[in-house]
């Protein structure tokens, strides 16, 4: 069994990226330094085959290098008695301490929060920096008294949302997950509220989305708490009088009733009306059709045209005429007002994946949220505008099913049979799609006229330039050759080197900050001649407006509108990563689009999208240290098929 001195070791170099020394934990355990150099070669020991182990690094000290995350944390819940009973990587341990502070009204002392977690009074101070940057948007602060320690103080309706964010997992949406080591109420009592919300909500046939009643049933939970603590929510009189005559205020006055008589829990006027704003913010999942102009305002309805009209008009997406998406960014509008009405926060656990996989819909979102905010006044938050990208996500998917599809033919050289086999496997993978006019031998291919082709896909190299893209394939299909006719049938993609300039490419640089990448790659852009003198101010506004961090180490910042002359991309990449706003970064590629030129931003993202989803690309990337080798690895890894006449081999 380890020992403390061990556990401290072990958690002081999880919690950290850098080594440190055995000066360190000589002062911290007040052990001499040969006493720890000794405790880490038995540690080491205990690591073995953990998927772990503590690195020696001359002139600078331990480090903890995992190379199995999975088997070390196996490793780590066998190795405490009783399961794990405290955090152990620094993520954890964060929301740990976010749920020790807002589950209680009274001071937690450092060294007590030291102690739980197995870490030094320092590395949870240094946390805390950490909590006061996530507490800022709840307008909540974090209050020190000497001798007395920490302690959060602010609005109850803000605090009552802080928990909701930090206290449930945003992965997940059934109750279950709740943080046992940091308990809120009895399970049964849980699953209580969950059975009663469902069944009145059931009984008033409002149709809510799994999300919004996930929503509804956390903040009803931490209202229970709340309320039992003696801390209720403060609201405007006016505001509880004009909700009365909603429907949304008598299923919660239903709701209220119930819940008081299983749980003995009193719940005021305003307590009440808390839980109607909640049903007045809660996404429907439908409306019958007879009953949409009941339940969608003038008002309501404007906004979505307004919507559609300007990130249509600004992207060019071709979905103005959606009837699909105008019904279903009505419904989530009607909501969403409602809740920018009376301060709500809204969780959005897909947040992260609309980012990753649609950068271009989540895009588009913060153009329709700053038309919100021009016409509401409300400041829309990042959640939000993930809520509209699932909307014009859904509407771009659409119009590209509606798409013709292409017309091909087969060029095969090894007989009848293969030919046949490779068009049934074509016309089985892609359906409706592909359009396969025939296959031919090599020979005959010079009396077909090719105007009425898309492309060509041969399992022969092309002598001659064509027309049209050849699409140069195994004569037994494999997954590569699927891909490669996946490109052209999906989208025109072209090569990166129209967008890549060897000035504007930037490796292995050693930048500490977001801004200070930001602000040099600007002002290389603009010291070429390129871009507008405002692009800096403009790609600050954009990420001020939600951070462009998407996934896979990458973040993608562009301006806030059109900056440029031409279309193109400048890329730094670092020696090692940096926060982006609580998200590691290590690739950035700033996004300028040629001004009344809006379809190069769809090929944009369409090639950065490529690399966001293959997370062995940004490895090669990352690796880079020349031009050279940056162009080398899209071009080995044929990330960006040609289509410009020539084969896609």
């Amino acid at each position: 069994m380890m020992n403390d001195r061990f556990k401290f070791i072990l958690g002081e170099l999880m919690a950290v990226e850098t080594p440190l020394t055995s000066h360190y934990f000589a002062n911290k355990l007040n052990v001499t330094s040969r006493t720890i150099r000794s405790d880490v070669k038995e540690l080491n020991q205990f690591l073995s085959g953990s998927g772990a182990f503590i690195q020696s690094i001359r002139g600078a000290g331990y480090q903890l290098s995992i190379e199995n995350d999975a088997r070390f944390h196996q490793f780590l819940q066998h190795i405490f008695q009783d399961g794990l009973k405290h955090p152990v990587f620094p993520n954890e341990r964060i929301l740990y301490l976010f749920k020790r502070l807002l589950l209680t009204d009274e001071y937690v002392k450092l060294e007590n929060l030291a102690d739980d977690l197995y870490v030094s009074k320092s590395t949870v101070q240094h946390d805390m920096r950490d909590i006061r940057k996530r507490l800022k948007p709840y307008g909540i602060k974090l209050v020190i008294k000497p001798n007395y320690g920490f302690k959060l103080r602010g609005e109850e309706m803000k605090l009552r949302y802080c928990m909701a964010e930090h206290i449930f997992q945003k992965q997940e949406m059934d109750l279950d997950i709740i943080d046992t080591r940091v308990p809120i109420l009895p399970k049964a009592e849980l699953n209580m509220i969950r059975e009663t919300i469902s069944e009145k909500i059931m009984d008033q046939q409002m149709f809510l989305s799994d999300m919004a009643l996930s929503n509804l049933i956390v903040h009803i939970v931490i209202a229970c708490k709340r309320i039992r603590n003696g801390k209720h929510v403060s609201l405007y009189e006016a505001d509880v009088k004009e909700m009365m005559n909603d429907q949304e205020y008598r299923v919660a006055c239903s709701i209220a009733q119930n819940l008081e008589k299983k749980l003995k829990v009193k719940f005021p006027t305003e307590e009440t009306a808390y839980m109607a704003i909640h049903l007045l913010g809660a996404k429907r999942t439908k409306v019958d059709h007879d009953n949409m102009n009941d339940f969608i305002d003038d008002e309501t309805d404007r906004l979505a045209d307004l919507l559609i009209e300007t990130i249509d008009h600004q992207f060019k997406l071709g979905i103005k005429r959606d009837k699909q998406l105008k019904n279903g960014l009505s419904l989530h509008l009607k909501p969403a007002l409602n809740r920018y009405r009376y301060g709500m926060y809204i969780r959005n656990p897909l947040l992260d994946t609309i980012k990753t996989h649609d950068p271009l819909a989540f895009e588009a979102g913060i153009q329709a949220g700053e038309v919100l905010k021009k016409e509401t006044g409300f400041d829309i938050e990042e959640s939000e505008v993930g809520y509209l990208a699932l909307h014009i996500g859904a509407a771009i998917e659409r119009r590209k099913t509606n798409i013709m599809s292409k017309r091909c033919v087969i060029v095969c050289v090894s007989g009848a049979g293969n030919a046949i086999w490779i068009e049934s496997k074509l016309r089985s993978t892609f359906g409706a799609n592909l359009q396969i006019l025939g296959t031919v031998n090599y020979y005959r291919l010079k009396q077909i006229s090719l105007n009425a082709l898309d492309f060509i896909i041969s399992t022969i190299p092309l002598p001659e330039k064509l027309p049209i893209p050849v699409i140069k394939v195994n004569a037994i299909l494999k997954e590569i050759d699927v891909l490669k006719i996946n490109h052209v049938l999906n989208a025109k993609l072209e090569l990166v080197e129209k967008y890549t300039r060897k000035q504007l490419i930037f490796l292995q640089k050693t930048f500490q900050s977001k801004s200070e990448i930001l602000q040099f790659l600007c002002e290389k852009a603009l010291k070429l001649g390129l871009v507008e003198e405002d692009l800096t101010a403009s790609v600050f506004e954009r990420e001020a407006i939600a951070p462009t961090y998407f996934g896979n180490l990458i973040a993608i910042p562009r301006s806030m509108t059109a900056k440029s002359l031409q279309t193109f991309w400048a890329v730094c990449t670092l020696q090692k990563p940096i926060e982006w706003e609580n998200k590691r970064v290590q690739f950035i590629c700033l996004l300028c689009v040629e001004k009344n030129n809006p379809s190069h931003l769809q090929k944009m993202y369409k090639l950065v999208g490529h690399v966001l989803n293959h997370r062995s690309i940004v490895h090669d990337f990352l690796k880079c240290q020349t031009y050279e080798e940056f162009i080398d690895v899209v071009r080995e890894l044929n990330v960006f098929p040609q289509v410009s006449g020539k084969t896609l081999s």
